[in-house]
């Protein structure tokens, strides 16, 4: 007789449906794992018959040969514990085995016979909802997974709770959704004093998820700045928190199995490596920049990172996914993020003030900035300079919009755009329109047009930074609560883009 039972392999965001299948059957007595297991899935065998043994179950005299199919599908991590345990025990004829055919299921092993939890449970209760299936994980993953509405959830704390479950003895609940999380960081753009030209351009950033490059002496508020993001950014949509948290499940980061409703903001220091960052490792999991889907990926010290990670941004700020590819797999991630970015103008960080400046200067800002590639820089949809505050204008009351304020327009104008490109599925900001779409939503009226024409001619503008003008242009438009690109639209955008410009 063989038993089956079925789990998931993971490839990204993807799980995969694997079988595992269980025979026993005369012979020598052995434990053998087949269908290329890594070395967590291979000592699945040593859990599995010690959980057993604690349970009081011994393994008969006989060849027991576990195959987990397709064979040629790599398998890793540890959730394959109880999957073997589930087709084992069916094929004892312990429980039945047309139930374990009915349950996609995942969790590792404690000897002891505990469930422990594992990552991925989001995207395995995904899987299951295709296949028509139950989902059957631990307890502690339960309400991660429970998420997912379309299929039961069942969360077991121990493998006897599991046996007592499908013999009838004790059935399981099924399990309840976590908690909806919000932001809890309650920092507000009326603690920055001054800086109104930045106020304004991260408020235009945040309104069609656009790049935003800030450079200034150390001690402005740049981090300052970029930490007051996810107060003005709306919270993430029912289908955008499902595919971030379905990324965060994998990278382990979900808090006790709630969804986050706040936009990521991630900050990776710049000593990250290109792993770290991009994404990859042994089992190529999700980067920085994966983790920031759908938030902000705040990157301080900018010119510090390695070239060579910087240089691995270009496609995914273009595309809006990232591909790992290793010797043994191709993963791919979504990674739809805000990249925000904060550089001194040199080394030593005081070029603009003449009597802290080194006497490189202004070599050593050259020199320091052309760490960033034309190419990268050419990404940045707005670049401003973020100048030092006087101590005197500290002790000023607080002036500006409160980032609830802020945070009401962005969602407004958000709103607008979403309704633009309702039918488009690759478009849902400013920041992704191309092509014919950009065009029909984002040409600027005869005036703007003319100003656009000059800019561009005279400080010899890429097609794909006079583009990004055109979607700033718009996104600013939108925040005006203009149907209509004009030329006051245009100059704003590219004075963003084009440092110390006059208009002429």
């Amino acid at each position: 007789m063989v038993a089956r039972a079925y789990t998931v392999a993971f490839q990204g965001v993807e799980a995969r449906p694997v079988e595992v299948q269980c025979a026993v059957t005369p012979g020598l007595p052995g434990f053998s794992l087949v269908g290329l297991p890594d070395k967590a899935v291979s000592e699945a065998r040593d859990r599995v018959r010690t959980a057993l043994s604690a349970m009081s179950i011994a393994l008969p005299s006989k060849r027991i040969t576990v195959n987990l199919s397709p064979a040629d599908l790599p398998k890793e991590g540890s959730h394959f514990d109880l999957p073997i345990a589930l087709s084992l025990l069916a094929a004892l004829e312990i429980i039945p085995a047309d139930a374990v055919e009915e349950t996609t299921s995942l969790g590792e092993l404690s000897l002891d016979g505990s469930l422990m939890p594992v990552v991925g449970a989001l995207p395995a209760a995904m899987a299951a909802a295709e296949e028509n299936r139950t989902l059957l994980c631990p307890r502690a993953s339960g309400a991660e997974a429970a998420w997912v509405e379309a299929t039961r959830v069942l969360g077991a704390a121990t493998l006897a709770d599991v046996v007592r479950h499908y013999t009838g003895q004790s059935p399981l609940p099924p399990a309840e959704p976590g908690e909806v999380h919000g932001d809890p960081s309650g920092r507000c753009l009326r603690d920055v004093k001054g800086q109104e030209r930045a106020k304004r351009a991260l408020e235009i950033a945040a309104a069609g998820r656009h790049h935003l490059m800030m450079t200034g002496t150390p001690g402005s508020g740049k981090s300052m700045l970029a930490a007051r993001l996810p107060g003005i950014l709306p919270p993430l949509t029912p289908g955008e928190a499902l595919e971030t948290s379905m990324i965060h499940s994998l990278a382990g980061l979900l808090d006790e199995g709630g969804i986050n409703r706040a936009r990521p903001f991630r900050e990776p220091h710049h000593t990250a490596s290109m792993a770290a960052i991009v994404g990859g490792g042994r089992r190529a999991g999700p980067g920085e920049i994966s983790l920031a889907h759908n938030g902000v990926l705040f990157m301080d010290e900018f010119p510090e990172f390695p070239r060579t990670v910087l240089e691995t941004l270009r496609q995914p700020i273009e595309t809006g996914e990232v591909v790992v590819a290793r010797a043994n797999a191709h993963v791919r991630y979504p990674c739809r993020f805000m990249l925000v970015a904060a550089a001194n103008p040199c080394k030593c960080g005081y070029l603009p003030d003449p009597a802290r400046a080194c006497t490189r200067a202004p070599v050593c800002g050259e020199d320091y900035m052309a760490r960033i590639s034309g190419p990268l820089m050419d990404r940045f949809d707005l670049r401003i300079e973020v100048p030092p505050v006087a101590f005197t204008d500290l002790d000023l009351p607080a002036s500006g919009d409160s980032s609830a304020e802020v945070a009401a327009r962005v969602t407004r104008a958000r709103a607008v755009q979403q309704d633009r490109y309702a039918a488009r599925a690759d478009m849902r900001l400013n920041a992704d329109a191309e092509g014919e779409a950009l065009e029909e939503v984002a040409t600027p009226d005869t005036e703007g047009r003319a100003l656009l024409a000059r800019v561009a001619e005279r400080f010899g503008l890429t097609a794909r930074g006079y583009h990004r003008v055109m979607r700033v242009a718009r996104t600013i438009a939108d925040l005006d609560g203009s149907t209509e690109v004009r030329r006051p639209h245009v100059a704003e955008a590219v004075s963003y883009r084009i440092t110390g410009l006059k208009e002429t």
